[in-house]
């Protein structure tokens, strides 16, 4: 028996990268689950590869109609929710001095009230049904400590950490575990826009930042998406019924708490 059996998981930005992974392993664990993403015909796309344990629902984390249809409309299919993962994230990067004030609201309207108002609208579905649940949000190294270039996306993620420790000790009152998964240079398609980024403000080349990051980690490689699988699995398996408002670092070492 695989340890996600019988359960239904909810995963937003699941129609690439990260959030895909996890929807894979989740399959491979026994799990239905329901592929969110703005990016409809892609999530759908995988949804048919994954094959009838899993369906695509489109969500805009900005829209709480979205956000309400799209939990609505995973119920109606799969008839429960009993994991969430809140995936879906943006990154950003600037000198303080050139912030851009719609960059920073888009950025934490997508990171932050994004993860707050998921995480809202599937544990009041969990409080309902009334058989608890975990929620994991994606945090992140950045989260930990300020960067010189990357102000915006640290705080998002710190408020990440903030609210996956408030919301855990509220919500355990009702029998729902809500963790986070920190992790540090994750390689894949987003890496193409971060690198540029960096490009553009510490004039390097196109592929050496990315470079640079991978050889500072200290396992000796940047991470993969499914170096993240065995942790999220974890946190939504009985394993992990007595851990409450947690942030794990699953980042090769970079960062120790």
């Amino acid at each position: 028996m695989t340890r996600l059996t019988g359960k239904t998981a909810l995963i937003t930005g699941a129609a690439r990268g990260i959030g895909l992974a996890f929807a894979e392993r989740y399959i491979a664990e026994g799990a239905q689950v329901a592929l969110a993403d703005i990016d409809i015909d892609r999530a759908k796309a995988e949804a048919t590869r994954l094959g009838d344990a899993a369906f695509a629902v489109q969500m805009d984390v900005t829209d709480q109609a979205s956000i309400d249809g799209a939990v609505s409309a995973t119920v109606a299919h799969f008839g429960q929710i009993d994991i969430l993962i809140n995936n879906a994230a943006i990154f950003t990067a600037a000198p303080i001095s050139e912030i851009s004030r719609d960059d920073f609201t888009r950025c934490f309207d997508i990171n932050v009230a994004g993860t707050l108002f998921t995480m809202q609208a599937v544990a009041r579905h969990m409080i309902a049904r009334g058989q608890g649940g975990k929620i994991i949000n994606m945090a992140s190294q950045a989260g930990r400590r300020g960067e010189a270039l990357v102000a915006v996306y640290c705080a998002t993620k710190a408020a990440v950490i903030s609210l996956t420790q408030s919301a855990g000790l509220n919500l355990i009152a009702h029998g729902i575990n809500v963790n986070a998964i920190a992790p540090g240079v994750v390689d894949g398609e987003h890496w193409d826009g971060v690198d540029a980024f960096f490009a553009k403000y510490e004039n390097k080349a196109p592929g050496e930042k990315k470079k640079e990051v991978g050889a500072a980690v200290p396992f000796g490689r940047m991470g993969t998406a499914q170096d993240l699988t065995g942790m999220a699995v974890f946190l939504a398996s009985t394993e992990a019924d007595y851990i409450v408002a947690q942030t794990y670092n699953v980042d090769g070492g970079q960062w120790m708490s």
